[in-house]
Formats: C-alpha cells, sequence, structure tokens
C-alpha cells in the first residue's frame, strides 16, 4: 500500500510539473496559468520569430521586414548568440525587439530546477549583453514551460509569452503556401505569429521557406487595415 501511495504521490507531482507543457494547445490551460497567447493592444499583429540568431536565416527575414516596413519580436536563444553574437545587436539597430528563448534549446519539463536557474541566468547575460538592451518577455523551447520554470521567468522580471497563431515552418513537409495559409488566415488586432528565422533545431532550409512566405502574412495583414507592432508595444 505504501509503494503504491508513493507512486501515485509520484505521478502526480509530476503531473503537477509538466502541467503549463500543454498550454501553446489548450487555451484554456493558458488562461488559468495566465500565461498569454495574444498581445495587450486591441490592434496590430505580433510577428515573433524563434530560435536564432542564424547567419543567413536571420538577415533574410531582417531584409524582408525591412521591404515590408514591419516590425516584430526575435526570441534567441543564447547558445547562437554566443557563436553570432553580432546578429543579436543587428536585430535592435533594425528597429525590432529581442526576447529571450533560453540559453540551450530544451525542454524545461525535462530539466532540474537548477539547470533552469542556470540556464535563465546564462541567457540572460549572453543575449542581453550582445543586443545592448534589457529583455522583457520569454517564451520556452518547444513552448513548453514547467511550473517551475514559469515561477522563475516571472521571478526574473520577465514575462511569459505563447502564440495565437503559428506556420508551422520548422516541418520538412512545410512550403511558402502553407506557412502563410496557417499563419495568416483570419489574423486579427491581438494576434501573436509564431515563426522561426533559424534552422538550428528544425529541418534544414526551413528559413527559407518563412521568408518566401512572409509577404503573403504582411499581404493577409495589410489587407485587414492592422499594423505590425512588437510584443511590447502595441498599438
Amino acid at each position: 500500500m505504501r509503494s503504491r501511495t508513493l507512486v501515485t504521490i509520484g505521478a502526480v507531482g509530476a503531473a503537477a510539473w509538466s502541467a503549463p507543457a500543454a498550454a501553446p494547445f489548450v487555451p484554456a490551460l493558458a488562461r488559468a496559468l495566465r500565461v498569454p497567447t495574444r498581445h495587450a493592444g486591441e490592434r496590430g499583429v505580433a510577428l515573433t520569430f524563434d530560435d536564432g540568431p542564424h547567419v543567413d536565416g536571420t538577415p533574410a527575414v531582417l531584409a524582408a521586414l525591412d521591404r515590408a516596413g514591419a516590425t516584430a519580436t526575435f526570441f534567441l536563444v543564447g547558445e547562437q548568440v554566443e557563436r553570432n553574437p553580432s546578429l543579436a545587436a543587428e536585430v535592435v539597430a533594425a528597429g525590432h525587439e529581442v526576447g529571450l528563448h533560453g540559453f540551450r534549446h530544451r525542454m524545461h519539463i525535462l530539466r532540474t530546477p537548477r539547470a533552469l536557474v542556470d540556464d535563465l541566468e546564462r541567457a540572460i547575460a549572453t543575449i542581453e549583453d550582445a543586443a545592448g538592451v534589457a529583455t522583457a518577455w520569454y517564451r520556452p523551447p518547444f513552448g513548453v514551460f514547467s511550473l517551475a520554470s514559469l515561477d522563475l521567468v516571472r521571478s526574473s522580471g520577465r514575462r511569459p509569452i505563447l502564440w495565437s497563431r503559428w506556420g508551422r515552418d520548422w516541418r520538412t513537409s512545410a512550403t511558402p503556401e502553407s506557412i502563410a495559409a496557417e499563419a495568416a488566415t483570419d489574423l486579427g488586432g491581438g494576434d501573436v505569429v509564431l515563426l522561426h528565422d533559424a534552422d538550428h533545431y528544425s529541418s534544414p532550409g526551413s528559413w527559407r521557406r518563412t521568408v518566401a512566405a512572409l509577404p503573403a502574412v504582411v499581404e493577409s495583414v495589410a489587407a485587414r487595415g492592422e499594423p505590425f507592432v512588437p510584443l511590447s508595444q502595441p498599438t
């Protein structure tokens, strides 16, 4: 009986630890955990890019955004910033916002509290030093928080954020057309769109398809009369 009770307690504890993992796919859970999937403004679409910087992908996305006159938020990975620190500064110099995406791109629910602390501290130091600005937002790798990491992020003064729409652009089967269709259909004020400017953790060359999809995404948002806004500056 004791062993069965301990197993039950352990299962309950594990479920609680990993409960936030479903938040990207269960809006009600995200709301219960107070993890926004939309930005706070009534108007504007927030384009966000994860997994960078990338030596080819990030400049290509920056150029596409410049042509469109669009502003975005880039969630950078510390280990990638260490490899290309100047790109973090280029993102900021181009007028975009920088957020944290961790130092290592690893699932939070598989990491110890100590490892989560170390990862966050290293991400803050590396990314903010290279970008030359403070960060306000944190999106976890794979969009998956644990209870410990969610509390840790908030304790650091950063705000957790997920997304309301995504292009599924990391998949091998993704095309510019499929990315635009999934990311841009019926977009409206308050939406947060998840895309990627790097292929470090996804199918090779996936960023090229994302860049090719951006004009259609921009056109779709413009047709609805919505501006593009960074997360911290909704209109």
